[in-house]
């Protein structure tokens, strides 16, 4: 699978919905799926932070595979989240995303040196995915270096992505896209706030959650040549990733409301523990939530 040429475009990641009993709601998951690919996404991520993967079982997180695996039934690539605290869960959790029937397995790994990095890589990738992507997350720095991320592109044959989320993503996508002759696949994640500068910079994929069809707007119009329409579109969607971006716990808080609205998910149920929203938090979701839907609906 060349991911350059194919996973182009918006890759969502899926909130995971929960019943008013605190089960998992498969018929949410469902009619997400099915809202996502009318809106045109290119794929899908999930279990990953903003699903609350961190309070999702073992079993929960398969049953959420196996759900998501079957809704999209084939149309277009499904990424498993396998991102866990130790290396034997991450391959535990990596046999899981391939035997749901994955395209590919994410996980998230912190860097410390090049050695254990390279071992932490190296440890997902002998299970021999169809493709490994690898999330540099480092809210307060640059994550791994370039080089070694090159050096690895060039030496591991099943590491094929790479999500990006560090501080000066931008400059990070540039110098990645570089090393590697735009042979590495990058997608920008942190709900995508600076989506424009990503498809100036030739990021293959953005990765936000809900608002689908503004954020597949937007990408279509712009690689469509079109970058007024876009930039504009995408200055309407600014106000609500301003307020949404606060913390990672608001954009939980606040996408599943969205979905809710938009009936979607039959509750906006969230897992504790995470973040109460002031009563001032909530009128502003409550607002913003209002605002998308109209959004959504005019696009």
């Amino acid at each position: 699978m060349n991911l350059t040429d194919s996973l182009r475009g918006i890759v969502t990641v899926l909130n995971t919905p929960f019943t008013g009993e605190d089960r998992i709601d498969v018929v949410g998951l469902q009619k997400h799926v099915t809202y996502a690919l009318g809106a045109g996404v290119a794929g899908f991520l999930v279990p990953a932070m903003a699903s609350e993967v961190g309070k999702l079982s073992g079993v929960e997180r398969r049953f959420v595979l196996d759900t998501v695996v079957d809704a999209v039934d084939g149309a277009v690539p499904v990424i498993g989240g396998a991102s866990a605290e130790t290396g034997a869960e991450r391959v535990a959790r990596a046999v899981d995303c391939m035997d749901a029937g994955c395209a590919g397995v994410l996980v998230a790994l912190g860097y410390a040196s090049d050695m254990q990095y390279e071992h932490d890589l190296q440890e997902v990738a002998a299970l021999a995915p169809d493709f490994l992507m690898v999330q540099d997350w480092d809210s307060e720095g640059y994550g791994a270096p370039v080089d070694l991320i090159a050096r690895l592109f060039a030496e591991v044959e099943v590491f094929k992505a790479l999500k990006v989320e560090v501080v000066d993503a931008g400059r990070k996508y540039t110098e990645v896209l570089a090393a590697t002759e735009g042979q590495l696949h990058v997608s920008g994640g942190w709900a995508v706030r600076e989506m424009l500068d990503g498809l100036a910079r030739g990021v293959h994929a953005f990765m936000p959650t809900g608002m689908h069809r503004c954020y597949c707007e937007i990408y279509r119009q712009y690689t469509a040549g079109n970058v007024v329409e876009a930039a504009a579109l995408f200055a309407k969607v600014k106000p609500v990733l301003d307020f949404s971006n606060q913390h990672l716990d608001v954009s939980i808080h606040f996408f599943k409301q969205l979905l809710h609205a938009q009936g979607v998910y039959a509750t906006a149920r969230v897992r504790e523990p995470i973040m109460v929203l002031t009563e001032a938090q909530a009128d502003k979701a409550a607002r913003w939530v209002d605002y998308a839907m109209a959004l959504e609906g005019a696009v």
